[in-house]
């Protein structure tokens, strides 16, 4: 365990009036902090709830009456002393205890991501059981929360140590080939092992092709709102949103940046996004939104084309030329006219040449005609494209490129059978997988983790 010079204290539930809040202290001095606000000389026994009054000991002022837990280290969440204090969560009562904690000798007022970070440091989690934590602080749908919950656990660390552990073992057999040449080892110990470099690169490439779902879910499932103008993209938005989240006008080019909305469809992330009419404009900033708009949508999870029933079967060509696999056509405004006669798909060619098959769907964002129907097919769409029952998927961008780098050393092991490369390429690998989990010096990326955390955590 690391020794910490400081104890540190800070608010570690929501800030805001509540009817409880947690005020956390860890380090070598929390529990002789404790004992001086309750006024006792004794320590409480460790994981025992004590129901007292907590009064400032300079002042011998009556602060609250609190409940107070001691955990001893290690066996607390940082490794060190813990104390948590669970104050009544008005303002001035928490100011008061916090102002209190500030004046006491050796103590001071935690970094962002501290605590976690200190328990990391201390053995308790490797560093994606940590970023597990700080997901499911951020988790706003049940698909989140699931997810998180599962790398917090330490499935994710787990599946990456275990290929660690495999390459480590591959690493000391060609290490014994190099340092002990004339001991009876076996012939050829390279082309032993590269069966078992082999296994491990193939499941870190079949990990690596996801689909990106774990960033995605995240992130949030894109979904890029296109259409001429006056086509109903903002009146669409708003009738998913069930709220005026969108200027609607006759006037065309009234959404001139994207608007975005964030809904949770049948538990997974969303991003709606309104975006800028398609069409040619000589107005600089209707000009600029409509290329934020095909930029947006071209790197979209799917697309929603609005078309005007009285302008149906045609296309505006800025729309079509985004058309693929990822695209629902809406042919809005049914309420005036006979959804019947609108087809339930729609046939045509991509731009590279593909035949396409689209589905077509009939709605009026004004009257809510057809939107039962969209909102059941978007949550189809979602949950393709986000659900995952295999292993945890990989969540994070520098998870990824330390895979990637990995597979790229193991490959290039693979093609050698000279055992001082093949040892250098796979101590690489193991390097990558390490700075992952944080098995290896990672302090360069201890700052940006942490940093994302928010203060008492």
């Amino acid at each position: 365990m690391i020794a910490s010079r400081e104890t540190i204290f800070a608010l570690s539930s929501g800030a805001g009036r509540a009817g409880v809040a947690v005020i956390r202290l860890s380090g070598p001095r929390s529990g002789a902090v404790l004992c001086a606000l309750l006024g006792r000389d004794t320590m409480p026994k460790p994981r025992h709830a004590i129901y007292a009054p907590i009064r400032d000991p300079q002042s011998n002022e009556r602060l609250d009456d609190a409940v107070a837990i001691y955990f001893q280290g290690p066996a607390s969440f940082t490794g060190e002393d813990v104390v948590e204090l669970h104050v009544h969560g008005g303002r001035a009562v928490i100011e008061g205890v916090l102002d209190c904690l500030s004046r006491q000798d050796g103590l001071r007022v935690a970094d962002p991501g501290e605590y976690t970070r200190r328990a990391f440091e201390n053995g308790k989690m490797d560093l994606t059981s940590a970023e597990g934590i700080a997901d499911l602080i951020d988790a706003e749908t049940a698909a989140q929360r699931r997810q998180a919950v599962r790398q917090m656990a330490g499935e994710l660390g787990t599946l990456y140590e275990g290929w660690r552990a495999r390459l480590m073992k591959a690493l000391a057999h060609i290490e014994a080939d190099i340092d002990f040449p004339d001991e009876d080892l076996p012939d050829g110990i390279v082309p032993v092992v590269h069966g078992d470099l082999r296994a491990v690169n193939d499941e870190v490439k079949r990990h690596l092709a996801d689909n990106r779902r774990g960033e995605r879910l995240r992130e949030g499932f894109q979904i890029v709102i296109l259409g001429a103008p006056n086509a109903g993209k903002s009146s669409l938005l708003n009738r998913l949103a069930q709220r005026d989240a969108a200027i609607v006008s006759e006037i065309a080019g009234t959404t001139r940046d994207m608007i975005e909305v964030h809904l949770d469809l049948g538990g997974f992330p969303v991003t709606m996004v309104d975006t800028a009419g398609l069409r040619e404009s000589g107005d600089v900033i209707e000009s600029e939104g409509v290329r934020r708009a095909t930029e947006r949508a071209e790197n979209a999870d799917l697309r929603l084309v609005v078309i005007d029933r009285n302008d149906w079967p045609k296309i505006d060509p800025e729309a079509a030329r985004l058309l693929d696999d990822k695209t629902l056509i809406l042919i809005n405004k049914v309420d005036a006219t006979d959804s019947s006669a609108v087809p339930a798909s729609w046939q045509g060619t991509s731009v590279d040449g593909r035949a396409l098959e689209l589905p077509v769907l009939p709605i009026s964002a004004m009257t809510g005609q057809g939107m039962e129907s969209l909102l059941q097919l978007l949550e189809t769409r979602v949950k393709e494209g986000l659900d995952f029952a295999g292993p945890v998927p990989l969540t994070r961008l520098r998870h990824r490129r330390a895979l990637e780098s990995a597979s790229d050393h193991l490959d290039r092991g693979l093609q050698t059978d000279i055992a001082e490369l093949a040892a250098e390429d796979v101590r690489l690998a193991v390097r990558e997988i390490g700075k992952i989990t944080g098995r290896v010096d990672v302090e360069d990326l201890l700052d940006i983790i942490f940093g994302d955390f928010c203060i008492g955590k």
